[in-house]
């Protein structure tokens, strides 16, 4: 069996049932409401998770606000943002204006490196819940391991007890690599719900997805279709779309999902969420999937999460 798959018996098509939390305040809700987001996974602590939602880097909170109404509308249910991208108050905004009752929503936000650490932790998901107007966080990520730092082991212990105090439904990291998270499974015993790390069909990760799928960490990409546009309009990649009347961004998107994979694609463009989310109506052939997975430039392609981060 290839380990970069994810069990079927964790993909669900269906949402959680309703958290007993305070909702956001109910608004008419738009007509396209009811459209049946994405497939769900679900996560080793026991969330669901979309397979696919909005990510929000690096839109200011006016963009946020707006781009996060529009997805919804279109069918999204995740919301990814961060401290770092300054736009929380923004996507929170969005969040409220959707319409949408809160458990129907799926948050993520990210821990800037300063507030590495078990008490900094506490102090930095409830200025982010503020912010967010939320009285819990779906996933809450350490934004990078910052190793020099030589913390990001006791912030995984501060994220625990946020779990277990029930103020976020599942905690993972961001930027790891296996020996991060070997630090991690060594000295707490704690397995991250998620890794969001930067991949697409350029830059494929197999060693990162491998130990991950080992650990039963889900895999969460950023940058999914490449930077600079470049990736789209790689041959392979454009032959495949063409042969099934697909977009570049559509292909890739749904390669991702071949792999079991969750994506967060950035876009302000109402036209272009609705396009990105529509990759559930067809599949790629396990051919289609190598020749995709064959662009891979190798590890050194990927940011260096050992020299930078925030």
């Amino acid at each position: 069996m290839d380990l970069t798959q994810v069990p079927l018996d964790r993909l669900v098509c269906s949402p959680d049932p309703p958290l007993s939390r305070p909702h956001f305040p109910r608004r008419t809700r738009s007509p396209m409401s009811k459209t049946p987001g994405a497939p769900t996974l679900k996560l080793v602590h026991g969330a669901s998770i979309p397979l696919i939602g909005l990510g929000t880097w690096p839109m200011s909170n006016e963009e946020a606000e707006t781009a996060v109404v529009q997805a919804v509308e279109a069918g999204y249910r995740l919301v990814d943002t961060a401290y770092a991208y300054g736009n929380e108050e923004g996507v929170g905004r969005g969040l409220r204006a959707s319409g949408l009752p809160r458990e129907e929503l799926f948050v993520t936000t990210k821990l800037n490196g300063e507030w590495h650490g078990y008490d900094g932790v506490q102090e930095a998901f409830a200025a982010s819940a503020e912010r967010l107007g939320v009285d819990y966080i779906d996933l809450y990520l350490i934004h990078w391991p910052l190793p020099r730092q030589d913390r990001y082991v006791d912030a995984v212990k501060g994220l625990a007890k946020l779990l277990e105090d029930g103020r976020i439904r599942a905690l993972g990291v961001s930027n790891f690599k296996p020996a991060h998270l070997d630090r991690v499974l060594a000295e707490t015993g704690v397995v991250p719900d998620v890794n969001q790390i930067q991949l697409n069909p350029g830059l494929t990760r197999d060693a990162a997805r491998a130990y991950h799928a080992e650990h039963g960490i889900a895999t969460q990409s950023w940058g999914p279709i490449g930077q600079g546009g470049e990736l789209l309009k790689d041959p392979v990649i454009v032959e495949i779309a063409e042969r099934y009347g697909r977009t570049p961004a559509q292909v890739v998107l749904r390669w991702h999902i071949e792999l079991g994979l969750i994506t967060v694609p950035k876009s302000a463009s109402p036209e272009r969420m609705k396009t990105n989310i529509d990759i559930f109506d067809f599949t790629l052939t396990p051919d289609e999937v190598e020749a995709m997975s064959a662009l891979d430039q190798g590890e050194a392609a990927a940011d260096d999460s050992d020299r930078i981060g925030h």
